[in-house]
């Protein structure tokens, strides 16, 4: 996966507000927080110290002053702290093959998305071979577009995430 051709697909705007579910170390963060530019902001939410801790490193390295990090237990609603409908964007990237609770995690999202706005969704392909997670954790793509339109989210289109990933945007 190349964050940096991925993050293209995103679409995003100078002053756009982003929420980047489970961030990890940041790849994504750094990349969507220097798009948004000064008046954007970009939340890295993850549920592990360590990895924001990793993203407020990269953001000082960057001089990016316009990233915030939250220790989140995304799988509970309203754990994330963030404001209801307070989102342009809200990226899943890699996050569901990791949670038992996967439909909190997709509502928590949709409650933070801004009416208009964008969940982004990449995760492991099912079949994708010895990379990556073991195969009974990954997500199938068919199981995750129904529970999104059972949300009421819109499909917008599948974006090329590489060779063992799958991507989707759907619009609030």
């Amino acid at each position: 996966m190349n964050p940096e051709s991925i993050v293209e697909f995103f679409d995003i705007q100078p002053g756009m507000k982003i929420a980047d579910f489970g961030s990890g170390s940041g790849y994504f963060t750094i990349l969507m927080a220097k798009k948004v530019g000064d008046n954007g902001l970009v939340t890295a939410l993850d549920i592990l110290e360590s990895a924001l801790e990793s993203v407020r490193a990269k953001a000082s390295v960057n001089n990016l002053n316009n990233l915030q990090t939250v220790r989140a237990d995304l799988e509970v609603l309203g754990g994330s702290s963030l404001a209801d409908n307070s989102q342009d964007i809200v990226l899943l990237a890699n996050v569901l093959f990791q949670s038992r609770k996967r439909m909190e995690v997709i509502q928590e999202a949709k409650r933070v998305l801004a009416p208009g706005g964008f969940l982004i969704f990449i995760d492991w392909k099912r079949g994708g071979g010895g990379l990556g997670p073991p195969e009974a954790n990954r997500v199938d793509a068919g199981e995750i577009k129904t529970i999104l339109q059972n949300q009421g989210l819109g499909f917008v289109r599948e974006i090329d995430a590489g060779a063992f990933h799958f991507g989707l945007i759907y619009k609030k």
